[in-house]
């Protein structure tokens, strides 16, 4: 790894990739998905807002899921982009904080969205007569909000211990955005007290979602099981699928990177893993829905009709 001797409050984001042939090529893989993320995630939020069949709870959710999205890989990849392209991987004190406040808000908010869909579709298909009283409009703005409250208390704990710690020595984070737990290893001082609260923090807004999503999804395809009808059984298994393919995209590196004591992980392996939860799930998350969804692909086919017939 390279040295650098840096004497201001900046600090240095050593990157994903290296300056070379297959860095460049990386590169270009990176920011295409990049593009792809941010036209399907804003393609989603369109559709699902111009679209008046697709004006349910669920769709409404999975707008959110979007928008998350959309912010989430915006807040890592410009600056990652920036700095390969222009040679100057350094980001100010502040803008360090800023972004680590961002990601982390998203990233709990994303958590608890997920949590939220599941118990969406728990509902739809196990209480399907509830459906319209657990489920309404206002239940929807009360868990989206909470998921955001949430996720920006996490988010401003973890931030404000990170800026009021002091640094010494190198002042380059061997990440390719500003991850708190790759910064406090440059701290002067002993963190194993915050690392019991990031194993906590993963506990609550990471492992017990995805332990509540798993029971909620067990008892869907429980019920989905005992129906008589083979249409029913095809649609709910579709949408089961859908939501734990993007689950599982999203919380197995997650967790496996927070949950690791320190000793045991390694700035190679932790970057290679972020790439799972803060690019390649932003972009995967609206194709995956888009293309499983017959509801989605009829309101795209009919937007393709209405572009072909403005154009003739």
């Amino acid at each position: 790894m390279e040295t650098y001797n840096w004497t201001s409050n900046d600090f240095i984001l050593i990157g994903l990739f290296s300056p070379s042939i297959i860095g460049l090529f990386l590169f270009i893989f990176i920011v295409l998905i990049f593009l792809m993320a941010l036209f399907g995630n804003l393609s989603m939020i369109l559709l699902i807002f111009f679209d008046t069949h697709l004006h349910t709870p669920m769709y409404f959710l999975l707008s959110q899921l979007s928008f998350i999205d959309l912010n989430y890989i915006s807040t890592i990849v410009p600056k990652m982009a920036s700095n390969f392209l222009f040679g100057n991987k350094s980001i100010s004190f502040i803008g360090c904080g800023i972004q680590s406040f961002f990601f982390l808000t998203l990233a709990v908010a994303e958590a608890l969205l997920l949590t939220s869909m599941s118990y969406d579709r728990y509902v739809a298909i196990c209480f399907p007569l509830h459906y319209p009283i657990r489920i309404s409009r206002r239940v929807c703005v009360l868990m989206i909000i909470g998921s955001w409250i949430m996720g920006s208390i996490n988010s401003c704990a973890h931030t404000t211990y990170a800026l009021h710690i002091p640094y010494c020595r190198s002042r380059a984070i061997n990440h390719f955005f500003c991850d708190v737990p790759a910064m406090l290893t440059l701290a002067c001082i002993d963190t194993w007290v915050y690392e019991y609260t990031v194993f906590v923090s993963t506990t609550l807004f990471l492992v017990l979602p995805f332990i509540v999503i798993a029971c909620s999804y067990g008892r869907v395809l429980f019920t989905v099981y005992r129906m008589n009808s083979a249409e029913g059984k095809k649609k709910a298994y579709s949408t089961c699928s859908t939501h734990l393919t993007v689950v599982t995209f999203y919380y197995a590196p997650f967790v496996y990177t927070y949950l690791r004591p320190r000793s045991l992980r390694s700035p190679t392996e932790d970057k290679a893993l972020a790439v799972f939860y803060t690019i390649l799930t932003p972009m995967l998350n609206p194709l995956i829905y888009s293309l499983r969804n017959k509801e989605v692909m009829e309101a795209l086919r009919k937007v393709a009709q209405r572009l072909s017939s403005v154009k003739m």
